[in-house]
């Protein structure tokens, strides 16, 4: 499973890092799934990748696209390889907030700014695939999507009506807004939806 990094500037250090949440691998690992971190290094994403073999790509959680003032365009370039790859090979994907928010990008759609949804707790129904979702989630995140493209369908929303997941009309694409890794303990139906979606 390649797994995407977010990129941490080092203040003082002149260091940019590549930086995963130990708590994504471990859950990861609880699924059955082995986390490889992607290097913010789109040009070797491909090696990467028939190294690997991998079957599917989280993109993860953290900072801003670049077009919507974020500074890390190497993630994004790499996110967008990753994507490339998954999709020519029908490989699954999922998207954890800032993946979501690539993946709307990705596909053609637009963000807008949303209010309420930082370090926050909210309910979101809907549907995932057969599971019903109807829960409470965490919420870190202060991009919401204003139109999701043409491929992407909206699947479950917040009580704002803010879309909260969505999933592609034709590949095995889930992008959700909520990080189930930083649950204290991870829900059941987190851990089933991840199982689910890479089985």
């Amino acid at each position: 499973m390649l797994v995407s990094q977010r990129v941490d500037v080092i203040a003082g250090r002149d260091e940019r890092r590549d930086a995963l949440d130990q708590r994504l691998v471990h859950l990861l690992a609880e699924c059955g799934l082995l986390a490889v971190p992607v290097p913010n290094r789109p040009e070797l994403v491909a090696e990467l990748w028939r190294a690997v073999r991998p079957h599917g790509v989280v993109l993860s959680g953290g900072n801003d696209l670049s077009a919507y003032g974020g500074s890390s365009p190497e993630r994004d370039n790499t996110e967008r390889a990753l994507l490339d790859l998954a999709l020519a090979e029908h490989q699954p994907v999922l998207g954890i907030c800032r993946g979501l928010q690539m993946m709307v990008h990705y596909f053609g759609g637009s963000l807008q700014r949303v209010a309420g949804h930082v370090a926050a707790r909210h309910q979101v129904s809907g549907l995932l695939r057969d599971l019903v979702l109807d829960a409470e989630v965490n919420s870190y995140h202060d991009w919401g999507i204003a139109e999701q493209g043409d491929v992407l369908r909206p699947l479950a929303h917040a009580a704002d009506g803010s879309v909260e997941a969505a999933g592609h009309h034709g590949q095995r694409v889930l992008g959700i807004m909520w990080h189930p890794e930083r649950e204290a303990v991870p829900t059941a139906l987190d851990r089933t939806l991840i199982e689910q979606h890479f089985a």
